[in-house]
């Protein structure tokens, strides 16, 4: 059995691509740029031939510019809408017992400040949420027409393979380095900004735990603990033994996009899924980049 991946350049497909492995499926990874293989996600004729040849037993569509700027408007709706439709149309016509799964995000949902689950209304605050909610929709249309489609709506999640542009990675690597010696400051925003700081590979997991299923088909995918910044900043000065405060300075003025996002993974859980790492020895895979030995 062969499972298609979209977007394999990134954090989630590492941790899929070698949970395929283990479980005996050969992993076709087409990363955002396209790849050696030419396939543009944006484009139907090319996602068709590839799903058409590949006869895919999954597809996993992560391929998206994971950033809810404007500037990123028609980015976001060529890969994550277009891509999801393409990706869909194909599997109808060429491949209708291949199982899609198709990424969605907790940023999508009114936020109330309370957990989240995937019953909760869906509500745009930018493009990026705009492209989500049009690819659940489409996803729920060929449900409809018998292409088994899953939804996973992601919450925060982390590993050492995050980009240095996000915070967690950001401070961690801060604090590798101020732990080699380095007297550096670190600007953060407001650190009382609370969200889930999830394991990756727990995350991949859950994600194959649903596509099992045959009567959920979208959930929500997080651990449903919520810690600020401040915590994940102590977590991680705590293990090089130094004082945050005189690495950190806080900048003023600065608004966050919310002040809570968690989820409700209740559905999940019931079907047999909970996270293994926890936030520490999260934090300890990051400032080491190394995922089998503590800090």
């Amino acid at each position: 059995m062969k499972a298609v991946i979209f977007g394999s350049d990134g954090q989630d497909a590492y941790y899929l691509n070698h949970l395929c492995t283990i479980k005996g499926i050969e992993a076709v990874g087409i990363p955002l740029g396209g790849g050696a293989l030419q396939v543009d996600i944006s484009k139907f004729d090319q996602v068709e031939a590839l799903i058409k040849h590949v006869q895919p037993g999954y597809i996993f569509h992560f391929a998206a510019n994971s950033t809810t700027r404007h500037d990123a408007l028609f980015d976001n709706h060529e890969t994550i809408s277009t891509g999801t439709i393409n990706i869909l149309e194909s599997v109808k016509r060429h491949s209708p017992v291949t199982k899609v799964f198709i990424t969605g995000s907790g940023l999508q949902f009114k936020n109330t400040g309370k957990p989240i689950s995937e019953q909760d209304a869906f509500e745009a605050h930018s493009p990026y949420d705009v492209a989500r909610i049009q690819s659940v929709y489409a996803a729920r249309y060929y449900r409809s027409l018998g292409i088994r489609t899953y939804i996973g709506y992601l919450f925060h999640h982390e590993s050492p393979l995050r980009q240095p542009n996000h915070v967690s990675k950001m401070i961690a690597l801060a604090a590798q380095r101020i732990s080699s010696g380095s007297t550096e400051t670190l600007e953060l925003g407001d650190i009382s900004v609370e969200k889930e700081w999830t394991y990756a590979g727990d995350v991949v997991d859950a994600m194959m735990i649903l596509v099992q299923q045959d009567n959920i088909t979208e959930a929500v995918i997080g651990s449903g603990k919520a810690y600020s910044i401040k915590h994940w900043v102590e977590c991680c000065f705590n293990l090089i033994g130094k004082k945050w405060q005189d690495y950190i300075k806080l900048l003023e003025g600065f608004k966050a996009e919310y002040p809570l996002l968690v989820s409700n993974p209740a559905l999940i859980k019931s079907i047999g899924w909970s996270p293994k790492v926890d936030i520490e020895a999260l934090a300890a895979m990051m400032i080491t980049g190394n995922e089998k030995q503590p800090f």
